[in-house]
């Protein structure tokens, strides 16, 4: 269903890559232009953060008053969002949206044949490692401290750096009146989740996360400013 998919990221990627002569950076184009389509949604995402901060002391009286009925409390924290114009699954958007890119990446890099041709990317490489080349074949073939395994430390430590940045940034926005307390622990920790990614995909699909993680944490510094007091 989605070999015609596929093949057009597949010639769009390689389209990219002639005049830049490098496949990686032709990722790195891709990957904005992703970002850039989904900019709206992250325009909405915000919002939605800052509406969460004004309702807060609202939901907090509704948790207090309706608290030890769930039922009733959700229901009620529906209307007040609904008033509002407001859903609280709107900061959802933008990730949710993003994923089948990711999917389509790894496809392009995962698949030997595309339209029934050799799937030429698969030659491409970054620092001398083929972008379909995943982290433990590249451990198994090259060795733990070869050069290719190199480059996959050193994209594992640019997104460890970028997480940290995020989450750092996701603490001290967050609205604590709002989300439940296991919620509020978890949304730090979120970033974090584009390492275990990147170690079982192929590097394409790294470097995809890596811009697309850099991405977010810009717009997030630009779009998701803590409101004042």
């Amino acid at each position: 269903m989605f070999d015609s998919v596929i093949e057009f990221t597949a010639g769009l990627i390689t389209a990219l890559a002639q005049p830049l002569g490098s496949t990686a950076l032709a990722i790195v184009l891709f990957t904005l232009g992703v970002r850039l389509l989904l900019l709206p949604l992250s325009v909405m995402q915000a919002r939605a953060e800052r509406v969460k901060a004004r309702l807060a002391p609202q939901v907090k009286e509704l948790r207090k008053r309706y608290g030890r009925d769930p039922g009733r409390f959700q229901r009620e924290l529906a209307a007040l969002y609904a008033r509002e114009k407001a859903s609280p699954l709107a900061g959802c958007l933008p990730g949710v949206a993003q994923m089948p890119f990711l999917m389509v990446m790894y496809r392009v890099f995962a698949s030997s044949v595309i339209a029934g041709h050799a799937n030429a990317l698969l030659t491409h490489g970054l620092f001398g490692v083929p972008l379909g080349q995943q982290f433990a074949s590249t451990v198994a073939g090259f060795g733990l401290l070869s050069g290719p395994t190199l480059v996959f430390a050193g994209l594992f430590l640019l997104l460890l750096a970028v997480a940290l940045v995020t989450s750092r940034r996701v603490r001290r926005t967050m609205g604590e009146d709002v989300q439940p307390e296991m919620l509020r622990r978890l949304m730090p920790l979120l970033p974090f989740g584009t390492l275990p990614a990147a170690a079982v995909l192929p590097l394409a699909a790294g470097i995809y996360l890596l811009v697309g993680a850099a991405w977010m944490a810009g717009e997030r510094a630009v779009l998701h400013r803590a409101a004042p007091a």
